[in-house]
């Protein structure tokens, strides 16, 4: 949000983030004070909802969030599964008069497509954009603070995604309205993140106490990253990095978990691992942060595989998991075991994001 505008503004309540973070990037509870910024719809359901609420903050990293707003996420994620269950195709009218912008520069399915779902699903409607880095007005050369300034014009929230690390700290800044980060580049992905963790709490029952195996590629995998953070929020952590040499997770992410005191070993053996874990965490070698090195790619394609072999050792109550798109590490042999969670950890993004605008917009 623009510093300027917050600077009118009351402290915005903070008691669901970690002390550690206290930035203008982290309250998703509305105080008291109505807030319309500059340009705003001024329909009768808009109207309605700023004499209730106020809408502060955005979702930048994961890091942001401390237990207590973990929980209150995943409590209101548990309650939009139920509105969703229970609509039988007709929206709730929550956020009715709410008009979200999505806005990427990358490409993007089950993230663009799960926020634009949950907006309708609240009863919001939905302005969009995909490969904005060559059909929008950057291909002409507009910086993404003049983008941003023209967007929250015709919007209430903009979820970005953006090939550069920073990008959404960069519109936050600039913005007068919430900023949802959808992945900036090898940065973060804290929805990605958030939706992760809730899918290891409803299969496993816990979080406390697991081990976790982030395997493929660690050094340019958003979501592996945004999960290490989030996940070092609980206690008796034992992580295990299985990567090729070339994509080994970076040292900011080690030095993070160190200073958390969370536990972490790397490994180049994948069996091995699998047999002590309660989540593999399986993700593709991502070749587009490759460039013309094409022979690095191809030397670390293939090298971990989760197929059957790892099935046999894997612990009965263990999950799988990955972030998906999927190329061929895992086979498909591996969907049919009841183990596979990938795809109901992408259902689960779904309620997420529901929760998200829910508790952004018109709070709990």
């Amino acid at each position: 949000m623009a510093a300027a505008a917050r600077a009118a503004l009351p402290r915005p309540h903070l008691s669901l983030f970690s002390s550690s973070h206290r930035s203008p990037h982290l309250s998703l509870t509305p105080s008291s004070a109505p807030r319309l910024r500059s340009g705003a719809a001024t329909s009768p359901a808009l109207q309605q909802h700023h004499q209730v609420t106020t809408r502060l903050g955005d979702v930048i990293e994961a890091q942001q969030f401390d237990r207590d707003a973990l929980n209150e996420i995943f409590e209101v994620a548990r309650e939009m599964e139920a509105v969703e269950r229970g609509s039988h195709g007709a929206p709730s009218r929550v956020l009715e008069g709410y008009l979200m912008a999505t806005l990427f520069y990358e490409p993007s399915t089950r993230t663009r497509l799960s926020f634009e779902a949950a907006m309708r699903r609240l009863g919001g409607e939905v302005v969009t954009t995909e490969n904005a880095r060559e059909f929008s007005s950057a291909a002409k050369g507009e910086t993404l603070e003049d983008t941003i300034r023209t967007v929250e014009g015709y919007s209430d929230i903009i979820v970005l995604r953006h090939f550069e690390s920073g990008a959404a700290r960069k519109a936050a800044d600039t913005a007068n309205i919430p900023v949802i980060n959808a992945g900036d580049g090898p940065g973060q992905h804290p929805t990605q993140a958030l939706l992760d963790v809730y899918t290891i709490k409803r299969e496993i029952g816990t979080l406390d106490g697991i081990k976790l195996g982030l395997v493929g590629d660690l050094a340019n995998g958003r979501t592996v990253r945004s999960l290490a953070y989030l996940i070092a929020k609980y206690q008796n952590i034992k992580i295990y990095f299985v990567s090729p040499d070339v994509v080994k997770m970076k040292d900011d992410i080690k030095n993070y978990l160190n200073s958390k005191g969370v536990e972490w070993e790397e490994s180049s053996d994948l069996l091995e691992v699998a047999s002590k874990c309660d989540v593999i965490y399986q993700t593709r070698i991502q070749k587009e942060r490759f460039g013309e090195r094409i022979d690095l790619y191809e030397a670390a394609r293939g090298k971990y595989i989760v197929d059957k072999k790892v099935l046999d050792v894997l612990p009965k109550h263990a999950v799988i998991m990955h972030p998906l798109p999927r190329l061929d590490e895992i086979t498909v042999e591996v969907d049919s075991d009841q183990r596979a969670a990938y795809f109901r950890q992408a259902k689960n993004g779904l309620y997420i994001r529901m929760a998200l605008l829910k508790l952004l917009l018109v709070g709990h």
